[in-house]
């Protein structure tokens, strides 16, 4: 029980258990968002008379296609020739074919945000498109395009080199949090990427913004204003894509963790609350139809 001398302490102890809570719960969401996908295997290279059911997963928005392969060939490996079984799997959609490295989630608000659910892709074993696709040999080539990518959002946000500076073990425990979809263990480690000590906001924030047709775009944009005040993500638009910030909602939709956001967030909170987990945020714009 506070006294009355203690009041604002307690009170100021009771706001900031609320918002932890609170922050808590969202970063909780988009850790469990999920989106079904029925993947069936390409027509051309199935090897039985009998063709494979489809199968059906819960994917997480936040985890890559080459983390589920051992499942996906499971599934299908009686139905195809025994010279490709335990080859490198590729997965497209209406014949796109879909780059590992990019979150499933992402992969999904950029070409499937209309499609009806299940999500349905076409998974291959053959004819890797060379062109088009970076090879994906075991799931140590993901752990290390994901920790570049945790570095690369670290080296924006922080003016120390603070993932160079963790352990080889907490490396370790942020990965394995991550590939085995635990959240506590991951959050553990990755709460210290989303801190940034001695500083109320990032140096910079690390964003990607996808178009069709169009090279991905990053830019050093930061949080804050020279005035003090927080920059929000109409003005990260602004500043890459001005001809579309307000066509947004008429024209265009933008899709983030597979919502909508609205323009007037602070882009420090969303850094902090909605970025996959590579530590970015992954924008998408779309035209509308």
């Amino acid at each position: 029980m506070c006294n009355a001398e203690e009041s604002y302490t307690c009170l100021g102890a009771k706001e900031k258990k609320n918002k932890m809570a609170e922050d808590r719960e969202i970063l909780r969401e988009i850790w469990d968002g999920q989106i079904p996908i029925c993947f069936r295997l390409a027509s051309e290279e199935i090897y039985t008379l009998q063709h494979p059911e489809p199968f059906y997963l819960m994917v997480p928005r936040l985890t890559y296609f080459p983390l589920l392969s051992d499942k996906i060939q499971k599934h299908f490996s009686n139905h195809v020739k025994d010279d490709i079984v335990g080859a490198e799997m590729w997965i497209d959609y209406d014949s796109q074919p879909l780059k590992w490295h990019y979150p499933v989630g992402l992969l999904f608000d950029y070409y499937g945000s209309d499609a009806k659910l299940p999500w349905n892709v076409t998974v291959h074993f053959k004819d890797f498109p060379e062109s088009e696709l970076i090879h994906c040999s075991n799931k140590m080539a993901v752990q290390s395009h994901f920790m570049s990518t945790v570095k690369e959002a670290s080296a924006l946000k922080h003016r120390t080199q603070l993932v160079q500076s963790m352990l080889p073990k907490e490396h370790k425990e942020l990965w394995q949090g991550f590939e085995k979809y635990k959240f506590e263990q991951f959050w553990a480690i990755n709460k210290r990427l989303m801190e940034n000590p001695g500083e109320q906001y990032f140096k910079h924030i690390p964003f990607r913004l996808y178009q069709p047709g169009i090279s991905l775009i990053q830019a050093l944009i930061k949080p804050v204003q020279e005035s003090g005040e927080q920059n929000l993500l109409r003005d990260l638009l602004k500043a890459v894509v001005p001809e579309c910030v307000d066509k947004i909602g008429t024209k265009y939709k933008l899709i983030l963790q597979g919502i909508e956001p609205p323009l007037n967030m602070h882009l420090q909170w969303m850094s902090e609350h909605l970025s996959y987990a590579d530590n970015f945020l992954h924008l998408v714009l779309l035209p509308k139809d």
